[in-house]
């Protein structure tokens, strides 16, 4: 197992957007070029959020029906989901997978005091296949990528907490480092975090030669020849 990285590397990749991260990871762990972030479309509902970074922390939930062993149990349930939110290391990002089938997203579990409660233990998002609520008084800061956006929370309950999900094709473990923006999300292998940020440098120097020729007047065949050249010579 990797070792945890620095707060201030993890840190750092909060200045690149996702599509860079991936980018870059095509570099440091070429490996994982088809892997690791959603493969179906998430709703981003506050587009202007900025991307962020944690540690995983898993779940699933349910909403059509109510907790099959009653409220006391489903409380012993949610005080161990906050537990598993606040624990070391972090900062953390709820990752919920939604079980519900054909009615996922029926109930959302994310809305104004769910957002706020989450940003107080130290998550600073979260990242679901269900839905999510009260955008108009949505925690401050607090990231959010989901699969649709209701108006009720139905039956909503957690069923497992730190289990393997499956959200919008995105597997993660808990744990796992997620980096995520309005673009999607995808899991950060803990050995490449400290390398991202000279292959993402990279990439962007070799692009800037490129994307300068094609902004100029005339741009042609022959000249994107020419910044190709240019740019495959950068290391």
């Amino acid at each position: 197992m990797a070792a945890l990285p620095e707060p201030a590397d993890l840190q750092a990749l909060r200045a690149y957007d996702t599509p860079t991260i991936c980018n870059a990871l095509e570099a440091v762990a070429p490996h994982r070029r088809a892997l690791g972030f959603n493969r179906r479309p998430l709703v981003a509902p506050l587009p202007a959020m900025k991307p962020v970074v944690g540690f995983a922390r898993t779940a699933t939930i349910r909403c059509r029906e109510p907790h099959p062993r009653g409220m006391r149990e489903a409380g012993r349930i949610s005080l161990a989901y906050y537990e598993h939110i606040a624990a070391p290391p972090g900062p953390t990002i709820a990752v919920i997978q939604d079980l519900d089938g054909p009615d996922i997203g029926l109930g959302a579990f994310f809305g104004e005091v769910n957002s706020a409660m989450h940003k107080g233990l130290g998550c600073d998002g979260v990242i679901t296949d269900g839905s999510v609520r009260d955008l108009d008084v949505w925690a401050e800061g607090f990231f959010v990528l989901c699969g649709s956006i209701m108006p009720s929370h139905a039956h909503v309950h957690v069923v497992d907490i730190g289990t393997i999900v499956n959200v919008a094709g995105m597997v993660v473990s808990p744990n796992d480092i997620i980096h995520a923006d309005r673009h999607g999300a995808v899991v950060v292998p803990a050995d490449a975090v400290k390398a991202i940020p000279a292959a993402a440098d990279l990439l962007a120097r070799r692009e800037k030669v490129i994307l300068e020729a094609a902004k100029q007047p005339g741009f042609s065949i022959e000249q994107l020849r020419k910044a190709f050249a240019q740019s495959s010579e950068i290391h």
